[in-house]
This record gives C-alpha cells, structure tokens and sequence, in this order.
C-alpha cells in the first residue's frame, strides 16, 4: 500500500503544504478545486504507477498552505505563480499538471504563462477558459462590460456563513456537506472519506480576501459586479480570460475529463445566476443568457488542437463534478493514457 506524506515546502513566495506518494518519477502535480484541498486528490495519489511521482498542493487560503490575500486583478495568476515557485523550490523543471474545477483554470493559466514547463495537462471538470458567470456564447462574450452576474456577490451567503461556522451537518441544503453529496457528486453516490472532504471543505478560509472576496454594485442584471479581492473575483470573465491558448508554443498534449452529469461547470450550471434566473429562483431575470460553460471549453480547445496541439476529450456517464472520485477506474485509465501521450 501506498503510504502518503504531506509536508510544508517553503517557496519564495509562501510556505505551501503539498501531500505525496513518493520523491522519484515524472512528476505529476494537482491541483484541487474551490472550497476544497488536496485531499479531495488523496486515492488519487495513490493508484498511480510508480513511473510517476505524483503531489498535491494546497492553493493559498485552502489546507496547510499559507492563507495569503488573493489579488483578483491578476485572474488566476496568484496560484499559477504559487505553483511555479513551488516547482522551482522542489527543484522540478518539468511536470505533468492535472486540474481540477477552478484548479483546471489555474492549470491553464500556468500553461498558458509557462507552456514548456508542462509536460502534459489534463482538465478534469475545469472552470471555463471564459471564467465562472457573466458571459454568453461559445466566445465568451461579456454580458455587460464591468463582468455583472460573476464574482464574489454570487456566492450563496447561508453557505458562506455554514462553511465559515464549521457546519459539519446536513440539516441544511446549503451546508458544506449537503453541497458535496448533491452537487461535487452526482446522487445518490456518497463518495468514501465523506468526512475527510468535508473536514477538507471546512479549511477554505473566508472573507473579502479568500472566499468568496468582495464585490460590487452594477447596474447590469443582477445587481451585482466582481470587486478586485478574492477567490469568486479571479473566476471572474473580467479578470480570467484564455481566448488565445493556440498561440503557445510548445502545445503539450491536453486531456478534458469530465462527468456528463456535472451540474457546477455545465451549459446549464445550477451555480450560474443566469441559468437560474431563466429557471424562477432568482427575481427579476431580464432574459440574460446561460453560460455554456463545456461548450466554451470546447471551443478554446478546438482551437488548440486546430493549431496543431493534441487534445481527446472523455465524457465519463452518470459522473457529476468530481468525477475522479466517482468513476476512480474510468478517471484512472484516462489519466494514465493522458500521462504517456
């Protein structure tokens, strides 16, 4: 059996917690989604080949990593550069990068900025190259120019206010753990180590500074724009924005895994005000368009591999969002194909 170390790596820019099976291989580094850490990676870990050497990260203001501010202004940029320092303190020049939800766009940040240090990179239910909220079409067209209906103000404010109690419950819908039995997993699946992620959940930091940041007034539907601090505000279409990814070059293979049932980054996403507003459950909807979240990807993607990148993309059935704890076996065989491109 394989046997887990989690450790702090001082970096040039912030001391972050990384979990790893072993110190030799092709490394292998991911990263985890929002409101998580890298323990929702942890049987991940462990089914990998000894070929490769496989490490999670905590990002700033999740797990052990330090609790840095995160300065919206710069997208995603904060955590890719928090990966890099990382990779440089580990003395690792090269390395296959997996992401997943919100960490699927860190990873392409990081690709993005440094493509020939990627050796491969695989998206699993990746936030879109467009951001989360505030945009129509497979372009990713700003519904209105200050990215009104994305960021911070989007959050449900009684699960903000559970997480940041330490709700271990499910009285509520809106509790940490309801949110991950009925929309990080597709029911009536509840996942193994149910009370690690939950435990996992509950170290998201809160606040203008982490999640869900800060936010302000628009006079676009819904009321609400991105501010310029935390985590919702670097998903925002106004600060993250990768149009342009088939202009890298080297174009290292990408893998897009995904649950078809996944209904967090989806063309009709149950965390998108608008496709909730077009559904009755938020007032005064003014015909403002759903986000096509996988049909935006698609996309971007397409791109890519029209200039000449490789990219496959496997659709897992009857999987929700966090398909690698879902279907393990469909996720791992994928992975491994996308590892020895």
């Amino acid at each position: 059996m394989t046997t887990l170390r989690t450790r702090r790596v001082p970096t040039d820019r912030l001391t972050q917690q990384i979990t790893e099976a072993r110190s030799e291989g092709e490394p292998v580094l991911f990263v985890h989604g929002n409101v998580s850490s890298s323990v929702f990676w942890h049987t991940t870990l462990t089914a990998l080949p000894d070929r490769y050497r496989p490490l999670a990260v905590d990002l700033r203001g999740f797990g052990g990593t330090d609790p840095r501010p995160v300065d919206a202004t710069r997208g995603l940029r904060d955590y890719a550069d928090d990966l890099a320092a990382l990779l440089a303190a580990l003395r690792i020049d090269r390395a296959h990068l997996v992401g997943w939800s919100m960490g699927g766009g860190v990873a392409l940040q990081y690709l993005r900025d440094r493509p020939a240090a990627v050796r491969s990179l695989t998206l699993v239910n990746p936030v879109s190259p467009y951001g989360f909220g505030g945009t129509h079409g497979a372009d990713g067209a700003l519904n209105s120019a200050d990215g009104a209906g994305s960021g911070g103000g989007t959050a449900n404010p009684e699960f903000v206010r559970l997480l940041a109690r330490g709700d271990r419950g499910e009285e509520s819908p809106l509790s940490p753990r309801s949110v991950l039995a009925n929309c990080y997993v597709k029911p009536p699946l509840r996942p193994q180590h149910e009370d690690a992620y939950v435990e996992s959940m509950l170290t998201t930091r809160t606040g203008d500074d982490h999640y869900p940041g800060d936010s302000t007034t628009s006079t676009a539907w819904p009321g609400i724009a991105p501010g310029t601090r935390g985590v919702l505000n670097c998903l925002s279409p106004t600060r993250f924005r990768i149009d342009d990814l088939h202009l890298i070059d080297p174009k290292p293979p990408v893998c897009w895994i995904r649950g078809e049932d996944d209904v967090i980054v989806s063309d009709t996403s149950m965390f998108d005000l608008a496709h909730l507003g077009a559904a009755g459950a938020v007032p005064g909807w003014d015909g403002t368009p759903a986000q096509p979240m996988v049909t935006q990807t698609r996309r971007v993607l397409d791109r890519y591999a029209a200039a000449g990148g490789a990219v496959r993309e496997v659709v897992v059935p009857d999987a929700g969002h966090a398909v690698h704890l879902e279907r393990p076996e469909e996720f791992g065989g994928a992975l491994l194909g996308a590892l020895s491109a």
